[in-house]
């Protein structure tokens, strides 16, 4: 008789390959078909809300990894919060104003043709632009199995949404908070526009290093009592020489003469001695005090130059005399305005040439006009003759334009900021940022001190640009009085018009057009304001149009989770903090959890150039989604996430074990039909091992400690589910009665296990659990993971004698055998009976499976084999004296043409 036909052998239709490149996109079309997220929604009514609010990618090309990282790890928090039974939201948004896509357009239509164009036709094709790509982004997010409400997203250039980017700067104007001034910004020459502190990214760059010797004026000497003097600046930036305005002293230091009638700090004298900067011994002393106000002679151009006293000149390299020119540098103006002086010289046009001011001023012969201020600065060093002291090339980190790569200088212009120190109801903008920073939680921690820091040594947010696409500063101002207007029936009329004709309307329509009915303002005495909006004013006013307007189903305000790569603390975790608290006094997200950047294998940053950037839709199509996906729970995101072919060759190993232990689940429990509680100790050891892991899992997740998570929870799956527990079970589902009440219980054991472990997975593999379920046996089966919410394990008694004696015993026991093996003693444990006088072993006969092997007994012990002894007790690894079994290969038969006692029971049932 062929016995084969007699066992219980595992059966599924759950294959053993995903095939995920090929059936992924099945799936996610049939989930977006069907607007699965509006049925999770449904199904979580009423229940405790999760939002996360999204941080929108620019809708500029096709998604990088480090979008992939960022969208999955969205997902997954979402879809966590969700099977833990809350009623979550997330609304995908896009960023759509702005320079990138302008410089898109341009290098499509040429620079001629797009400053020959109508500014209404450009704005017409960067809006086409932007909507290009948010459908092919949209596309590719939703191909990475992204759950969204992607049928309502938010783009920041729909109308309604313009206008209400437009009503949170009116509320900071209203407030007092925004500001008009001329004042040093970083400005792109190439792009002629002026960039935030978030734009501006610092790569190396070779300058001038000049050492510039200003003599006193007579007077000044006369109050020094010293007939010849000369104050030595250092600079890198010899073309803002003609812009020099003064001369600043570190207050709290002493200033010395040299006797070369050089003066100089103290504590760099013997330095710049030995750079040969000065020359002999020290002539005189001064304090600091005693030079503040004298007058010093811009040798370039005649021009008086004052000494004055400021806190932001240090002693880590220079002279300690900071050549001061207010118009080219934030710590200059500063200092500057302190003084009382209100004049700025700014000789540089939006080009980076010299304008016109240089002849009227008399800061540089008329010649210089129209010159490009880089290039003209070896003339300048050729026109300080002899008091150029000493003249160097070096190089060193410089701020560059983030997106044309550009250098960038410091200019002044007439510009809008937002007033970070100017008190309004008591308090400034910048100590109520700080104040309710401290009510937000961080992930990682460290991200609290980063974000706390930018803000509080953040200048003035400088919020207008000088670009074409984007929400204007749509204010209109009297030209009489240049006074701007606030008024509340004006700015609600612009509002209106935003939200039906969006922001164009500003530039399309006159300005009667877009005053009031029976307006109280005359149109020809007024101009408008044609500046642009900063787009991190854009999207750090997306709580205000995206939470509160309304227009969305997107959540409470304050969301619950802002999360974004950590480049975002200086960028729109910042923005967004400083809107909402200057608009609402408080900030708009309860947690922020922050990312690192991906890199290759070496840790090195991803480039074309060096042919190691990994595309999300080539990870898809070669290993499937899942992958990129496991990938991201797998990493440790707190930091740079490295990512190769290798690495997720490894990832898809692990995924395949994981798959294939859930697929041997589901094959023990094809024919489960009824649980049965009355556990063997084996179950319950099983059970207490995942209760006490998924628990733990459960919490990581809480905590957003995911790689943490699954390297517990892949542990687990491999050695105690499968290696063990399932290895040593399968006499029992194979060999015993089908419904026998050791087997039904091992299945319900199986089944409570399966069930979570899916459920766990679920929000990370969600196709992978959603395939599973629908391969589940009835017990099991629903019609889609979604349908499904993570209980705990009930309070079952999982209380068991496996204890760490025994595991310890077992261990050894598998060394001994792996031995034995190899030497080909045995093939299989079941060759084997442990011979002991262990009473714990001898009890409870479920250790036999335990063990796998024959029998665990006090005598009828054959050859010995092996040795083992823990805890004072021996256990002897003894050949079994039995025949072995044809059905089960136990060695428990009389006979070897004979079934075991219990072979033979099940067989005649």
């Amino acid at each position: 008789m062929d016995y084969k036909d007699t066992l219980l052998l595992p059966k599924t239709t759950f294959p053993m390959r995903g095939n995920l490149p090929q059936n992924e996109p099945k799936k996610y079309k049939e989930w977006f078909d069907s607007n699965v997220y509006e049925k999770m929604k449904k199904n979580r009514e009423g229940r405790e809300t999760y939002n996360l609010h999204d941080g929108p990618p620019y809708a500029n090309g096709h998604i990088h990894i480090g979008h992939a990282l960022n969208k999955i790890l969205k997902d997954i928090i979402i879809k966590f919060n969700y099977f833990q039974g809350k009623d979550i939201r997330y609304v995908p948004g896009w960023d759509c104003h702005g320079l990138p896509i302008e410089q898109q357009v341009e290098k499509k239509i040429g620079r001629e043709k797009k400053e020959s164009l109508p500014k209404s036709k450009l704005r017409q094709l960067c809006r086409e632009h932007a909507a290009k790509f948010i459908d092919i982004q949209k596309e590719e997010f939703k191909n990475l199995g992204v759950i969204g409400d992607w049928e309502n997203p938010y783009k920041t250039m729909d109308f309604k949404f313009e206008a209400n980017i437009y009503k949170e700067l009116t509320k900071i104007a209203k407030r007092g908070l925004l500001v008009e001034r001329s004042k040093p910004v970083f400005w792109c020459m190439h792009d002629k526009t002026a960039l935030a502190e978030a734009e501006v990214e610092y790569e190396d760059k070779e300058d001038y290093s000049i050492y510039v010797a200003f003599d006193l004026n007579e007077e000044s000497l006369k109050k020094l009592g010293i007939e010849k003097a000369s104050i030595v600046i250092w600079t890198t930036t010899p073309w803002t020489l003609p812009a020099n305005m003064g001369i600043s002293l570190n207050p709290d230091e002493e200033y010395v003469l040299s006797e070369d009638n050089k003066i100089v700090a103290l504590p760099l004298y013997d330095e710049l001695k030995e750079a040969g900067v000065v020359k002999g011994d020290i002539q005189k002393r001064f304090k600091a005090i005693e030079l503040e106000k004298l007058v010093a002679i811009n040798p370039l151009n005649g021009r008086d130059s004052i000494i004055i006293l400021g806190s932001h000149v240090t002693m880590d390299g220079g002279t300690g005399c900071v050549h001061t020119a207010p118009g080219h540098g934030e710590d200059d103006y500063k200092v500057w305005l302190s003084y009382g002086f209100e004049d700025v010289i700014q000789p540089v046009d939006d080009r980076g040439c010299y304008s016109p001011i240089i002849k009227t001023e008399k800061l540089l012969p008329e010649e210089f006009v129209g010159e490009f201020i880089f290039k003209a600065q070896e003339k300048i060093l050729e026109m300080l003759g002899d008091n150029l002291v000493k003249v160097d090339r070096f190089t060193h980190s410089y701020p560059h334009c983030w997106r044309c790569k550009n250098p960038l200088i410091y200019r002044a212009t007439k510009q809008w900021f937002v007033a970070m120190d100017k008190e309004v109801d008591g308090d400034t903008l910048r100590n109520r940022a700080l104040n309710e920073i401290k009510n937000v939680k961080f992930v990682p921690e460290s991200g609290r001190n980063r974000l706390n820091s930018m803000v509080e040594n953040r200048p003035d947010w400088c919020i207008s640009r000088q670009r074409d696409w984007g929400v204007p500063i749509a204010f209109f101002r009297d030209k009489n009085t240049g006074e701007v207007i606030l008024d509340d029936d004006v700015l609600e009329n612009i509002y209106n018009i935003f939200s039906k004709k969006g922001a164009d309307a500003w530039y399309d329509l006159s300005i009667a057009e877009l005053l009031p009915e029976n307006s109280k303002y005359n149109p020809d005495e007024l101009e408008k304001v044609n500046d642009i909006l900063d787009v991190w004013f854009d999207s750090g006013s997306t709580f205000a149009a995206v939470l509160q307007s309304g227009e969305y189903d997107a959540g409470n305000y304050p969301a619950d989770m802002y999360l974004e790569g950590s480049d975002q603390h200086r960028g729109w975790f910042q923005s967004s903090l400083l809107v909402s608290t200057a608009t609402n006094d408080k900030a708009p997200y309860k947690s922020i959890l922050t990312h690192g950047f991906t890199v290759d294998e070496k840790g090195e940053k991803m480039s074309k150039s060096k042919g190691n950037v990994v595309a999300p839709q080539d990870v898809s199509k070669k290993f499937g989604g899942e992958i990129l996906r496991f990938w991201v729970a797998m990493s440790d995101y707190k930091g740079d996430i490295k990512i190769s072919d290798n690495i997720l060759k490894q990832i898809a190993d692990q995924y395949r074990k994981l798959r294939n232990t859930i697929r041997i689940l589901l094959a023990n429990l094809e024919d489960f039909n009824e649980p049965n509680y009355n556990f063997s100790t084996i179950d319950k050891w099983i059970l207490s091992e995942a209760k006490r892991v998924f628990d733990e899992v459960i919490e990581l997740f809480k905590k957003y400690d995911f790689s943490k998570a699954f390297n517990i929870l892949n542990n687990f799956v491999v050695n105690e589910l499968s290696a063990i527990y399932i290895d040593i079970t399968k006499d029992r589902m194979y060999c015993e009665a089908a419904d026998s009440d050791k087997r039904r219980a091992t299945q319900t054991a199986m089944c409570m296990i399966a069930k979570r472990l899916i459920i766990i997975i679920a929000p990370v593999l969600t196709y992978t659990a959603d395939e599973a379920i629908s391969h589940a046996p009835a017990m099991l089966k629903k019609d889609s993971i979604f349908d499904y919410e993570y209980q705990q394990f009930k309070d079952l008694d999982f209380n068991h004698t496996i204890t760490d004696k025994i595991i310890e015993i077992r261990r050894k026991f598998g060394e001994i055998v792996d031995n034995l093996k190899k030497e080909k003693k045995i093939k299989a444990t079941l060759e084997l009976n442990i011979c002991t006088n262990d009473d714990d072993l001898l009890k409870d006969r479920d250790l036999v499976d335990f063990f796998v092997v024959s029998d665990i007994t006090n005598e009828n012990c054959g050859e010995l084999m092996g040795e083992i002894e823990v805890g004072g007790i021996t256990y002897e690894l003894r050949l079994a004296t039995k025949a072995k079994c044809p059905r089960c290969w136990r060695y428990l038969s009389e006979s070897e043409d004979k079934l075991c006692s219990r072979c033979s029971e099940v067989v005649n049932d």
